[in-house]
Parts: structure tokens; sequence; C-alpha cells
């Protein structure tokens, strides 16, 4: 029976230094998978109307509870404010190109966000921008670049970059009609190859309507 027992210690011993060895890369394997859990969201819209004021405080302003506001409309998560919080996440960059912008709540997000030194780029719709109601004129105002198209065809994109890490895009317009009342979605995704695609035409598009490029006349015949 001693015999037996000493290679069977032995193949345990084996066994258990080995599972020792192995175990850091283990650990490790299992902590980069982890780490490379990328965000994947998804919203549906129309929205619930939720109060949001909580995340739309301006800098410096006192930080407000959502049992403090009186506006009278229902507090917690919603389409809406999930949109908004992907959006505020923001700490260095926002590129957005968007047929059409007229949602007060998103419009206040992009302020902020400027205010607080985040660099916001916009492309937008020449026709759908001057409309009632878009916000367009507000964030130029407020120092904000954006560019428009010429062309007969719509700029019709529907996209936000965050980071250059985060893409937001979908089928939803950035409007109250849309937020409220459409069947709509969002994707926001963390991926760097997808994102990379979209930073590229945002920049083609940027360039493209680069106003020293914008022709408000047409070129006068000079065959005669």
């Amino acid at each position: 029976m001693r015999q037996l027992r000493w290679p069977v210690a032995a193949a345990a011993a084996v066994s258990l230094a080995l599972a020792l060895e192995a175990l850091p890369a283990a650990l490790r394997w299992l902590w980069g998978g982890r780490r490379r859990r990328r965000r994947r969201e998804v919203l549906f819209f129309p929205s619930q109307v939720t109060c949001t004021e909580a995340l739309l405080q301006a800098p410096g302003a006192p930080a407000g509870a959502p049992a403090g506001c009186l506006c009278g409309l229902p507090h917690g998560e919603s389409s809406l404010s999930r949109l908004l919080r992907a959006l505020l996440a923001a700490r260095a960059s926002l590129e957005i190109c968007l047929f059409a912008f007229s949602s007060p709540q998103l419009g206040r997000a992009v302020q902020l966000l400027h205010q607080r030194g985040v660099r916001v780029r916009i492309v937008t719709d020449c026709d759908y921008m001057a409309l009632n109601g878009s916000q367009i004129g507000l964030l130029r105002k407020a120092g904000i670049p954006v560019r428009h198209d010429q062309d007969l065809g719509y700029m019709h994109h529907k996209f936000a970059i965050v980071d250059k890490k985060v893409l937001i895009t979908g089928s939803l317009n950035w409007t109250t009609q849309a937020i409220q009342n459409n069947k709509e979605n969002v994707l926001i995704m963390e991926d760097e190859e997808y994102v990379q695609l979209f930073l590229a035409e945002f920049e083609r598009i940027w360039e493209e309507f680069n106003p020293t490029k914008y022709t408000f006349f047409p070129q006068k015949d000079r065959s005669h």
C-alpha cells in the first residue's frame, strides 16, 4: 500500500505545482477579458418623459438632488436620460453629425460640455438648421463651430462620437418630436474599428463643408 501512495502523492504534487504555475496566466486572461468588455447599449424611442435637470447642472452650480425638483415630472431613467449620460461622459471631444437638432435638453448638454472645455464640432443640414426651434443658432452663439452643406441633397447623417472612443448612432434625429413620439433607435457602442470609420467620415465632411469652399454665387461663363 505504501508503494502505491508515493506515486499518487508525487502525481498530486506535480499537478499542484503545474496549477500554481498556470494560475497567474489564467488570472491575467480573466482580467484581460474583463477589461476588454466594451460598451454595448441600445436605446429605443419614444422615450418616457422624465426630469433631466439633475443631469444638466451648469458648471459651478450646486448639485441638485432630483427630489428637490418641483417640475412635477417623474424622476428615473429613460432613453433620453441614458442618451444624455452617454454624451455628458465626454471629457476631451465630441463630434456631432446631425440632420436635425432641436431638442432643448440635448442642446443644453452640448453647451455644458463646451463650457467644461470639451472640444465640440457640429456638422448639420443647411435647410433644417434654419427652422424654428433649431438649437444650431444657440450653439453657434455659444462659440461652438458648426459647418453645413450647400448641396441639393440632405446631410442626413445621425451620429456622434464621444472622446473618439464611443459611437452613438441610429435613426434618431435630436428633436423633441422624434424623442417623444417616433419609433426610433440609438446604438451606443465602444468599438475602435467602427469609431474610426465614422470619425473618418466626419473629418471628410468637415473638410468638404469648409466655409472657404462655399460658393454663394455661380461662376460666370467666361467662354464669351
